[in-house]
C-alpha cells in the first residue's frame, strides 16, 4: 500500500495547538509497506510489524521516552550504524551525483546507516523522489527506522565541495557575511524559515549549519561562511539562523529542520589563514588571547537550543586553558575538555555532537604531501599515531555521538565486544540521535510530496525576499558625486566586465565591446586568491594573498576602463577581505558584494533601491598589515582601508 501526504503549515499549527492543549492530534502517517494499527480510535504505524503498538511507535509519547524504548530494542550493529553519518554513493561514483540506490541498499540494510549527507543539486521533484526512494529502503528494515538526510548550506552563490552546495532551483541569498551586512537578525530568521521549508520539501531534515566562527584571520578561506568579525553581532545572527531553521525560539518545532552549529570552537584562528581541512593548516593559535571570544558566538545557538554541535578540525594549542588546565593538543573532536567539560558541563548543552568529516581516517604520506583522491584524505589532527579504532574510542570518550563521513560501524561493535567502550556509553549517543529523529516526525512520515516540491522550492514570493536581501547586503564604499543613479532612459553605452550582457541590455543600456566605445564601465571583480593544486581541499580553497597583483585580470580590466576616461563602477565580491587600494584609485563607484545577482546590483545602480549595507569585517590596507595582525583577534590590522561596520548610504 502506498500512502504519502505532506503536512500543510495549517496542519502543523493545528497539531502544535492540540499538543499544547494536552489532547492527542492524529499526525499524517506516511508509509509504503508498513502496516497501520488502530488504538483508541487513532492510527499508528506498526514499524516492527509485530501486530501491537510498542512505545516507540506511539506518537503520543515524548521523544525521550520513545528513544529510550527503541534503544532497548536495537542490537549492537543497529546502534553502531546509527552513529555513522555517511556519504551516499552516487551514480557513476560521483560524490555530487544523484544517489545510486542499488549501492545504498546494503548500507541501509546491512550496515544500518541512517544518516546521509545530500550534496546533490538537481530539480526539486528529482530531489524529493530520490529522498523518498532511500526512505523506502529504510522503511523495509526490521525496526522501520527512517533516514535523516542532511545538507551543507545550499541557498547561496558560492559552491565548494565539502563546504557548500549549488543552489540550483532553491532561493539564492547573500552569503552569511552579506546577511550580516544588512544588520538585521530578523532577515536571517526569515531566511532560515524559507530555506527550511525548501529543505523539508526536498526530503532534507538536517542543516549542517550555521557557522558560529569568527572571521578573525582575513586570509582564511571559510570567511565566506561566517557572519563576520564581531563576536556580539555573530552571536545574534547565529541565534536568529537557528531559530529560523528550527522553527521556534526554544528548540526544534514541527516542520522545522535540525541545525548543527559549527565549528566548536576557535576554527577561525588559523595561522596565515590556512584551513584545518588541510595538513598544512591543522593548528589553530590564540596569540591574542581571544579563545573565549571565539567561543562566545555559540551562546546564541545554545540559547535557541540547537540540536547539534560540530567540533572544529583545528588542533588546540596548549596555551589555551580550559577550567584552569592547558588544553590537550588535539582536534576538538578528540578533546574531553572541549566536548564534555566546556560544552556539556559549562554550557549545559544536551544535544548531540557530530564530528566533522573523516577525522578518524588516516592522513598518510599522500595526504601529507598532497593528494586529489578523496579516499586518501583524513584529518586526525593530534591523534595521528593512534589506530583507527583508538581514534573512535577517544572521540567517544571525549563526548562525540556521531561520526561524519565514515561508515565503519563494525569498529564500534568490536570496541563494545572488547570492553573498550561500554554498551551503556553507546546507548547514550544512540538515544541522543533518536530523540532528534522523533522530534523531526520522521517515524510518522519520512516521505515528501515530490510534486509539491516543485512549487515550494524557489517560488516567486520567496525569490523576491531573497532578492531584497541581496539588495540590502550590498555595501557602498565610494561614490563620486553625480555618478549615481544611472539613467537607462538616456541609453548610455556601457562596457561590461563579468556581467551578463543580456541582463544589462534588458534594462535599457547599450552594451559595447570596448571601453573606448562606452560612456560608462560596469565591472564585477573578486578578491584575489591562490590555491594548492596538489591538495584535495587546498585545490578548492581560496587562500593566500588578498592583494590585486599587477597582472591580475580584474585589476587590468579596471585600469583599462579608467584609461579610457570613463566613470568606472566596480563591484567586488568579498568572499575574503580584499585589499582594494589599486581598485579604489581607479573607481568612480566602489561596492562590496557578498553574493548578489546582476539584477540586484542594477537595481541599486539605477536608483530602484538604496545602498544600506555595512561591512561585516574590515578591509585591510596592505598585505604587510595583514601579515602583522593576529589570527585570533578581529579587526586588528594597521590602518585598514575600510573599518568593520563601514558603509555609505546612497
Amino acid at each position: 500500500m502506498k500512502k504519502h501526504l505532506s503536512l500543510s503549515f495549517a496542519a502543523i499549527l493545528a497539531i502544535a495547538a492540540a499538543a499544547h492543549a494536552g489532547t492527542p492530534a492524529q499526525p499524517t502517517l506516511g508509509y509504503r509497506t508498513t502496516p497501520v494499527i488502530r488504538v483508541d480510535g487513532l492510527s499508528f504505524k506498526d514499524l516492527n510489524r509485530n501486530g501491537r503498538l510498542d512505545l516507540y511507535e506511539d506518537w503520543r509519547q515524548t521523544p525521550g521516552a520513545r528513544a529510550a524504548d527503541l534503544t532497548g530494542r536495537m542490537d549492537p550493529a543497529e546502534k553502531a550504524g546509527l552513529l555513522m553519518h555517511g556519504n551516499p554513493p552516487g551514480l557513476d561514483g560521483g560524490l555530487r551525483n544523484p544517489w545510486d540506490m542499488a549501492a545504498i541498499a546494503p548500507q541501509i540494510r546491512d550496515r544500518h546507516i541512517r544518516f546521509y549527507i545530500n550534496r546533490v543539486s538537481v530539480a526539486p521533484r528529482a530531489m524529493a523522489s530520490m529522498a523518498n526512494a532511500a526512505q523506502k529502503l529504510a522503511e523495509e528494515s526490521p525496526l522501520g527506522i527512517p533516514l535523516v538526510i542532511s545538507s551543507d548550506p545550499r541557498n547561496h552563490f558560492q559552491a565548494t565541495f565539502g563546504l557548500t552546495v549549488s543552489a540550483g532551483r532553491s532561493t539564492q541569498w547573500p552569503e552569511p557575511p552579506g546577511m550580516a551586512a544588512t544588520g538585521d537578525p530578523d532577515l536571517v530568521r526569515e531566511f532560515g524559515r524559507i530555506a527550511a521549508r525548501e529543505y523539508r520539501a526536498m526530503g532534507i531534515s538536517m542543516a549542517l549549519s550555521p557557522m558560529a566562527d569568527l572571521a578573525s584571520e582575513p586570509r582564511w578561506p571559510r570567511t565566506n561562511g561566517t557572519f563576520g568579525d564581531d563576536p556580539v553581532k555573530v552571536e545574534r545572527f547565529v541565534q536568529a539562523y537557528v531559530e529560523g531553521f528550527q522553527g521556534a525560539a526554544d528548540g526544534l518545532a514541527p516542520g522545522g529542520v535540525a541545525t548543527v552549529v559549527k565549528h566548536w570552537a576557535g576554527y577561525g584562528a588559523q595561522p596565515d589563514g590556512y584551513d584545518a581541512h588541510n595538513p598544512y593548516g591543522r593548528d589553530i593559535v590564540f596569540p591574542g588571547g581571544w579563545f573565549d571570544r571565539h567561543v562566545a558566538p555559540f551562546k546564541g545557538a545554545f540559547r535557541a537550543r540547537t540540536t547539534g554541535v560540530m567540533p572544529t578540525y583545528g588542533k588546540l594549542p596548549v596555551d589555551v586553558t580550559i577550567n584552569g588546565r592547558p588544553a590537550e593538543p588535539v582536534a576538538a573532536g578528540f578533546s574531553r575538555q572541549m566536548l564534555t567539560e566546556l560544552l556539556r558541563d559549562t554550557y549545559r548543552f544536551v544535544g548531540f555532537v557530530l564530528t566533522d568529516w573523516k577525522i578518524t581516517d588516516d592522513c598518510l604520506t599522500p595526504c601529507l604531501q598532497g593528494t586529489l583522491k578523496h579516499d586518501e584524505v583524513g584529518m586526525p589532527w593530534g591523534v595521528e599515531d593512534l589506530s583507527k579504532p583508538e581514534r573512535f574510542a577517544k572521540a567517544l570518550d571525549a563526548g562525540v555521538d556521531q561520526f561524519g563521513g565514515v561508515m565503519d560501524p563494525d569498529i564500534l561493535v568490536r570496541l563494545v565486544e572488547s570492553g573498550r567502550i561500554t554498551p551503556g556509553r553507546l546507548d547514550v549517543s544512540v538515544r541522543r540521535m533518536l530523540v532528534v529523529m522523533f522530534q523531526l516526525g520522521l517515524f510518522e512520515n519520512p516521505y515528501v510530496d515530490a510534486d509539491a516540491a516543485e512549487t515550494i522550492v524557489g517560488n516567486p514570493a520567496d525569490r523576491e525576499k531573497a532578492m531584497e536581501a541581496q539588495r540590502r547586503s550590498l555595501v557602498l564604499l565610494e561614490a563620486a558625486p553625480g555618478t549615481l543613479p544611472l539613467d537607462p532612459k538616456a541609453k548610455p553605452r556601457v562596457w561590461l566586465w563579468k556581467m551578463d550582457a543580456a541582463s544589462v541590455a534588458a534594462r535599457g543600456f547599450t552594451v559595447v565591446n570596448t571601453p573606448e566605445q562606452a560612456d560608462i564601465a560596469l565591472l564585477r571583480v573578486a578578491t584575489p586568491f591562490s590555491t594548492r593544486p596538489a591538495y584535495f581541499f587546498g585545490s578548492r580553497h581560496h587562500e593566500g594573498s588578498l592583494a590585486f597583483a599587477t597582472d591580475n585580470p580584474d585589476r587590468l580590466a579596471v585600469e583599462r576602463a579608467a584609461a579610457a576616461g570613463l566613470p568606472v563602477i566596480v563591484s567586488t565580491y568579498l568572499d575574503r577581505p580584499a585589499i582594494l587600494g589599486p581598485i579604489k584609485d581607479k573607481a568612480s563607484v566602489l561596492i562590496g558584494d557578498f553574493g548578489a545577482s546582476d539584477a540586484a546590483l542594477l537595481d541599486l545602480l539605477t536608483g530602484k533601491a538604496r545602498f544600506q549595507g555595512r561591512l561585516p569585517f574590515e578591509l585591510p590596507s596592505s598585505m604587510q598589515a595583514v601579515e602583522k595582525q593576529l589570527p585570533d583577534v578581529s579587526a586588528d590590522s594597521e590602518k585598514p582601508l575600510y573599518p568593520s561596520g563601514f558603509g555609505r548610504d546612497g
